[in-house]
């Protein structure tokens, strides 16, 4: 983008969401502010939470995090930039069992012979993130070309595609019953099942991977919100709005919707390897229509173009299914799965598909909407 035509243009259309310029308000100011405290208390209790929780719950939280961080790359994509995806799936797989390949060994499981690279895990995490940005770096000029709803259609055949090498790549991906995820090495620390005593507390496994989640979102996020408050996010902005005024500002709109779903595709591979390390085994079924259905059911509930609107919409949709399930028993019209009844991974997609129609009559702008009317979230 040219700095002397667009900086301006764009800036004068767009303000930088939460910019302090102009309001006098100082840093002191803002640690005055109650949101500050709320943020550091939450923070604390998310570190001390692996003391005290059982592992049910803390798989959620893990769930919900990598979660979180699916739901803010496609949050930049489709809320910020405007442009509807529906193969946010087929960029999870794309990391999930990238990692599995690059990570695992050559050998034979049950009968089935699995090919693998062997790599340390902690590279093999990183070059699965990176794989899952050059599969969308390879679709992204179609990306820059699309809008709407010709992009939807065409996100959905990746998913297609992609079902059909999970199912029959089998020396790579296991075919039906999936592959066994290596677990994540880093520093000589394995994250497994093997006991850490911390404080007198045994972790295993979960409670390994929480603090690693918890540091792949917050730098998540303070980089999509980096984006979003920068100039990239006011062009993306421009390009949403409209698009063919955001062309004559000197925005370049198709490399910047490129750009966006590269960006979008890594958040999606970097979910997609906590899933992967989270559920210790990758199934092709899991990574299906209804994944990226759920993804946009996120940030619509949530709040679209916000950070904290896709954490709070990856938090309800993903742990609405393992409350219902956790608590089957004690809750009218619920059953556990296989007993008859409504299952609660049904239950839950009425529950949020009911809150979609909800947010979408009573609040527009989703659960978390930015306070400053004048942003179009």
């Amino acid at each position: 983008m040219s700095d002397a035509i667009a900086e301006p243009a764009v800036t004068g259309a767009l303000p930088s969401a939460g910019s302090t310029a102009g309001t006098g308000e100082s840093f002191t100011d803002r640690l005055r502010r109650p949101r500050t405290y709320v943020l550091l208390i939450g923070s604390v209790l998310l570190l001390v939470l692996p003391f005290y929780l059982d592992r049910f719950w803390l798989q959620a939280g893990l769930f919900a995090m990598a979660a979180a961080i699916g739901a803010i790359g496609i949050n930049l994509l489709t809320g910020a930039t405007g442009q509807l995806s529906m193969g946010h799936a087929f960029f999870l797989a794309v990391g999930a069992y990238g990692y599995c390949v690059l990570a695992g060994g050559s050998g034979t499981e049950n009968g089935h012979a699995f090919s693998g690279l062997g790599l340390p895990t902690w590279l093999a995490a990183i070059l699965a993130v990176l794989l899952a940005g050059a599969a969308g770096g390879i679709f992204s000029p179609i990306a820059g070309r699309l809008r709407g709803a010709y992009l939807g259609i065409a996100t959905l055949a990746l998913i297609f595609i992609g079902q059909h090498v999970l199912f029959n790549a089998g020396s790579l991906t296991g075919g039906f019953n999936g592959r066994a995820v290596p677990p994540l090495s880093v520093f000589g620390l394995t994250f497994d099942d093997s006991e850490l005593v911390v404080a007198a507390v045994p972790f295993q496994s979960a409670e390994k991977l929480w603090y690693v989640a918890l540091l792949a979102l917050l730098l998540s996020g303070l980089f999509a919100r980096g984006v979003l408050r920068g100039r990239p996010g006011r062009a993306m902005n421009a390009i949403r709005d409209h698009r063919i005024a955001a062309g004559v500002m000197g925005v370049p709109v198709a490399r910047y919707r490129a750009g966006v779903f590269v960006l979008s595709s890594m958040y999606a591979g970097l979910a997609g390897v906590l899933l992967a390390l989270l559920f210790q085994r990758t199934v092709p079924e899991y990574f299906g229509m209804i994944l990226s259905l759920e993804y946009l059911a996120m940030i619509v509930i949530g709040g679209l173009g916000s950070v904290a609107g896709a954490v709070v919409g990856a938090a309800f949709v993903s742990l609405l299914p393992q409350v219902l399930t956790h608590y089957s028993d004690s809750l009218p019209l619920v059953s556990a799965p296989g007993t008859g009844g409504l299952a609660p991974g049904e239950a839950s997609r009425y529950l949020y598909g009911a809150a979609v129609v909800a947010v979408v009559l009573f609040l527009p702008g989703g659960i978390a909407r930015p306070k400053n009317s004048g942003e179009k979230k």
